[in-house]
């Protein structure tokens, strides 16, 4: 049985319902957000406004919600001061700066700079949150296994959980990946990144719907 601190055990307890079960408000996305709320010219919606945002659909859904995912540079802090997320709602803080390195093909996430799971915990988050960009015969694959076992040891060190999202990506420029390919991709993912400190996987559906819009199929 795989034993936890009570700094983790107490975020689950944070992030869950009574019944152990989680719905997870999301709402960390930075440019992507940007793009969703001004497709002509994302580069105008600033930082204001999209704080905005997200503080009025916290307000609005999180008491639908045990946790509320945020960013630490437009909405995490100014929920908490703001009084938008409430007290009995759990909070999940991302740690990763927006976008990859390296090549479409090869992609290495970093953290946000000036960020990290030490600045997390005093604002009595839950949980933190890191998504990798990731793929197992990608040339950056062992770069990202290190990094995801650099911040789960960052994360036991400073008592508190973490989420983990991988997003895969096709090793063919311009590519999407094929169901056969993405079953592939999301098991063995789970499979080498869920290592100890890994209390949450944020996992992808494993095949391309597109392809296979029929649920029986699904099995």
């Amino acid at each position: 049985m795989k034993t936890i601190s009570v700094g983790e055990l107490r975020g689950l307890q944070q992030f869950t319902s009574a019944h152990g079960t989680f719905t997870c408000l999301a709402l960390d996305h930075r440019q992507n957000l940007r793009r969703a709320l001004f497709p002509q010219d994302p580069g105008r919606v600033t930082d204001a406004e999209l704080s905005c945002f997200k503080l009025d659909v916290t307000s609005s859904l999180s008491r639908f919600a045990t946790t509320v995912l945020l960013d630490p540079e437009v909405s995490a802090a100014q929920a908490i001061a703001s009084g938008k997320l409430p007290s009995g709602v759990g909070l999940v803080v991302a740690l990763e700066s927006t976008g990859y390195d390296g090549a479409p093909t090869a992609r290495q996430s970093h953290l946000l700079s000036g960020w990290s799971v030490e600045k997390v915990k005093p604002m009595g988050a839950s949980m933190a949150k890191l998504l990798v960009y990731y793929h197992p015969k990608a040339p950056t694959a062992s770069a990202t296994e290190d990094f995801v076992g650099q911040m789960s040891e960052e994360c036991s060190r400073f008592d508190i959980g973490l989420m983990l999202e991988p997003l895969s990506y096709s090793l063919e420029e311009g590519a999407s990946l094929s169901s056969a390919e993405k079953r592939f991709v999301v098991s063995e993912t789970a499979r080498r990144l869920v290592i100890p400190g890994v209390e949450v996987l944020k996992v992808e559906f494993p095949l391309d719907v597109r392809g296979a819009e029929n649920e029986k199929a699904w099995a």
